[in-house]
C-alpha cells in the first residue's frame, strides 16, 4: 500500500487568522489565533516560561523514564502508550510516538516519514542522541501531564555548536507546551539539508484511493488540513511556548448543539453517524463513506427528528412526506450498514412467501440438499487453504506469498511513502516489553 502526502489547501479555517488586536502583558512576545489553537510565546525574563518548564530531573523515578534505545541512536521513533486521553484538534488520542528528531508523531499510521505532518515539533531537526553519553530522551507520565525532553543532544554534523535542551508538554485539558532551557544557536541556522527543521503544530486525515497500479487495491494518502508554523527566531534558550485548544465541531454531541454552533468552522450534523464535524478532520473518511456531506445540505434537526419518528413507526402515515423519508433513511442505513450476517440472522425477512409456495412434499428436500452442499463446499475449502499453505511455504517469493505476506495484520501499523527529497526516513522501535531497573527496553529494528 503506498502512501502519498498531498499539499495543504488554502481554507480560512486552515490558516492563520490575524493577528488579535489585543496588548500583550510584558515580555509575551506574541499571541496568535490559529482557529485550533491560540498560541502565546513568552520571552526568557517573562516568569511564565519559567513557571511552564516541568523539571523532570525532580520527578518519581516511576514515572520519568529514559529512553535507552533512543537516546543511544538516530532517526528512531518509539510509540509510547499515555495513561489519559489527550485531545488532539479535538480527537482523543491515547498512544503517541516519540522521535529522536525533536518532535512527536501523533498520528495512528506508524510510517518512515514521521516528519511530513500530523506532529507536535518543539524543534524538530537532525539530532542525534547517540553522539553523546550525556544526550538522552526522557519521558514523563504522571496521569494528567505528559512530557518528553530531549536533553543535551547534538546536532547531526554541527556538534561543535553545543547542545539543546528543551521539552513537549501534553495536558491532559489539551494544552500544549513547548520549553526550551539550551538553544545554543539560533534556529534559522540549522540546515534542512538532511532534516526537515520545524517549530509548531500540523494534523491531517488519511483517505483510501483505489490504486491505479493494482486495481484490486487501495492507497493510503494523507491530505495536512492545518498547520501551525512558529517563528524560528523566537526559539530562545528560557524562552517558552502555550498552545491552548479552541472549540471544534467535534466536541458538539447533539444535533441542535452542532446546527447552533457560532464557531468560525462550518458544522454540520450527520445523523447517520451521530457526529457534528466540519468535514476536515481525522474522521474524514467515514464523513464521506456515509454521504454526510450531501445528507447535511438543507437539512434541519426538525427533519432528522421527524425522519426517525416515521422510521420507528412504519404504520403510521398520516404525513405526505413519510415515503421520502423512509427512502432517505433506507439508503443511509441499508445500504451502508447491512452486511451478509444481517440477513443471515433473519432468515425468514424475505423467505417466507417463498416457503408458503412450497408444498409440505418439497419443503424438506432443500434442507437437505444445502446440508450436503455445505458439507462439500467446506471440505473443498479446508483442501484448498492446506494446498495454499504447502505451496507458498515452498515458493515463499511467489506472487501468492507476497500477497499474504504485505497483509499481515502485523504489518499494517509499517506504511510505506512514496520517495519524497525533502521528507528524513524513520525506523520504529518496537518495545520488547522487558524492564530493567525502572527503564523499559525496546528491540532496535
Amino acid at each position: 500500500t503506498a502512501l502519498s502526502v498531498l499539499p495543504r489547501p488554502t481554507r480560512s479555517q486552515g490558516a492563520p487568522s490575524p493577528r488579535l488586536p489585543l496588548h500583550p502583558a510584558p515580555h509575551l512576545l506574541a499571541e496568535d489565533n490559529h482557529s485550533y489553537y491560540v498560541s502565546r510565546l513568552y520571552g526568557p525574563s517573562e516568569p511564565r516560561s519559567r513557571e511552564l518548564w516541568v523539571d523532570v530531573a525532580r520527578a518519581n523515578r516511576s514515572q520519568a523514564k529514559i529512553h535507552t534505545i533512543l537516546s543511544n541512536t538516530h532517526r528512531q521513533a518509539s510509540r509510547v502508550v499515555l495513561s489519559f486521553d489527550f485531545p488532539f484538534y479535538g480527537h482523543p488520542l491515547r498512544q503517541i510516538t516519540i522521535a529522536t528528531g525533536g518532535f512527536i508523531f501523533m498520528g495512528d499510521v506508524i510510517h518512515r516519514m514521521l516528519t511530513a505532518t500530523q506532529y507536535v515539533a518543539p524543534l524538530m531537526a537532525n539530532f542525534n542522541p547517540g553522539y553523546s553519553d550525556n544526550s538522552t530522551v526522557v519521558y514523563f507520565d504522571n496521569g494528567t501531564v505528559f512530557v518528553v525532553q530531549w536533553d543535551h543532544v547534538y546536532l547531526q554534523g554541527w556538534e561543535d555548536r553545543g547542545s539543546f535542551t528543551f521539552q513537549a508538554v501534553l495536558h491532559h485539558d489539551g494544552r500544549i507546551v513547548f520549553g526550551y532551557k539550551e538553544i545554543p544557536m539560533s534556529v534559522r541556522e540549522i540546515s534542512s539539508s538532511q532534516h526537515p527543521v520545524k517549530t509548531g503544530l500540523s494534523d491531517a486525515f488519511m483517505i483510501l484511493n483505489p490504486s491505479p497500479d493494482v486495481p484490486e487495491s487501495r492507497r493510503r494518502s494523507i491530505f495536512e488540513y492545518h498547520r501551525i508554523e512558529l517563528d524560528p527566531s523566537k526559539v530562545t534558550s528560557m524562552s517558552a511556548v502555550e498552545f491552548t485548544p479552541l472549540p471544534t465541531c467535534l466536541q458538539h454531541r447533539s444535533c441542535d448543539a452542532c446546527m447552533s454552533s457560532d464557531l468560525t468552522f462550518n458544522c454540520s450534523w450527520c445523523h447517520v453517524l451521530q457526529r457534528c464535524s466540519s468535514g476536515f478532520d481525522r474522521y474524514r473518511q467515514e464523513w464521506v463513506d456515509y454521504g454526510c456531506t450531501q445528507e447535511a445540505e438543507g437539512r434541519t434537526c426538525e427533519d432528522f427528528q421527524d425522519e426517525g419518528r416515521y422510521s420507528a413507526s412504519p404504520d403510521t402515515s398520516s404525513s405526505p412526506y413519510d415515503g421520502d423519508l423512509t427512502t432517505t433513511s433506507s439508503s443511509l442505513f441499508v445500504d451502508s450498514l447491512t452486511t451478509e450476517d444481517d440477513t443471515k440472522l433473519n432468515p425468514k425477512a424475505a423467505g417466507d412467501g417463498l416457503e408458503n409456495k412450497l408444498s409440505p412434499k418439497t419443503k424438506g428436500t432443500p434442507v437437505h440438499l444445502g446440508t450436503i452442499v455445505g458439507i462439500v463446499l467446506a471440505v473443498f475449502l479446508v483442501a484448498a487453504i492446506i494446498l495454499a499453505g504447502i505451496y507458498i511455504s515452498g515458493h515463499p517469493t511467489s506472487n501468492a506469498a507476497l500477497f499474504f505476506i504485505e497483509r499481515r495484520p502485523h504489518h499494517w501499523p509499517a506504511m510505506k511513502f512514496r520517495s519524497h527529497a525533502d521528507h528524513s526516513t524513520y525506523v520504529e522501535v518496537e518495545p520488547s516489553g522487558h524492564e530493567k531497573e525502572g527503564f523499559v527496553e525496546a528491540e532496535q529494528c
